[in-house]
């Protein structure tokens, strides 16, 4: 599969299928790894595009390159190379950043916009508390590699009660990531509910009802502010609700993107 330079950063990407693009953004548990449920069902209608963030798995950049400033920029550069003018973007928790930043620069070129579990970096009272919080949950996670069953903040707390060995596939595919801490830059790319007044893009918010991170309350608040967002949630998903509910996820997105297509 290709790579692509992308300010001093060498971006990995894949591309399956054909037909209408749709571009799956990862957060910062992921990589293209993650998206195993999602490819499978979208490739034989859409044209399926997935990429590593700078730093994250096979996306190579310097500890100095890593900060989020780069990734609306790389996501360009990746749309670029593989010749795509236009595409729908499903984006996860840090990857909504990566989106939201891309579609408020290049407008024309998002046929709509999927945020999964993020608020897309925009900033309002409930999302800078969450942010906060997660930063101290960071700080104080045990980090005891030994326990097969980690906790991950990423997961529902009942995840690894449920499914095993799905929650433990996502440990797993986690740990492939050269940066496994929060992204450099994340709070200083917030963006100000002001910059949206004219966004006209659709966009559809997806919550986890378990989610430990960004509450569906704060998703809600963050919905107020993107002029037309619809938000559904998926009430026994934790913050990965296109890994813990794919089925569901799947009907969500592609639904949302048959009604606004290219």
């Amino acid at each position: 599969m290709p790579y692509v330079k992308s300010q001093g950063a060498k971006i990995y990407y894949e591309f399956y299928g054909e037909g209408q693009p749709i571009t799956f953004v990862h957060g910062a548990g992921g990589n293209t790894l993650v998206w195993h449920n999602q490819i499978p069902y979208f490739a034989p209608t859409y044209k399926v595009l997935t990429f590593d963030h700078r730093g994250w798995g096979r996306s190579l950049c310097t500890p100095n390159e890593s900060h989020a400033r780069y990734f609306s920029e790389d996501l360009k550069a990746v749309l670029d190379d593989a010749g795509i003018e236009r595409t729908s973007l499903v984006c996860q928790s840090m990857g909504g950043w990566t989106g939201m930043h891309f579609a408020l620069s290049n407008p024309e070129r998002v046929s709509c916009l999927v945020l999964s579990a993020t608020p897309g970096g925009i900033k309002t009272t409930k999302v800078m508390d969450d942010l906060r919080d997660l930063d101290l949950n960071r700080r104080t996670q045990n980090q005891d590699s030994s326990n097969w069953k980690k906790p991950q903040i990423a997961l529902a707390p009942d995840a690894f009660e449920r499914n095993p060995k799905n929650a433990f596939l996502y440990r797993l595919m986690t740990e492939l990531n050269e940066q496994r801490q929060s992204p450099s830059g994340i709070t200083d790319m917030m963006i100000c509910p002001s910059k949206l007044s004219k966004f006209s893009i659709p966009t559809l918010m997806i919550s986890g009802g378990k989610d430990r991170i960004f509450s569906t309350e704060t998703l809600e608040q963050v919905c107020t502010e993107i002029p037309g967002a619809q938000i559904v949630s998926i009430e026994d998903s934790g913050h990965s609700p296109y890994f813990e509910s794919p089925e569901t996820f799947n009907q969500y997105v592609e639904s949302f993107v048959v009604a606004n297509a290219l």
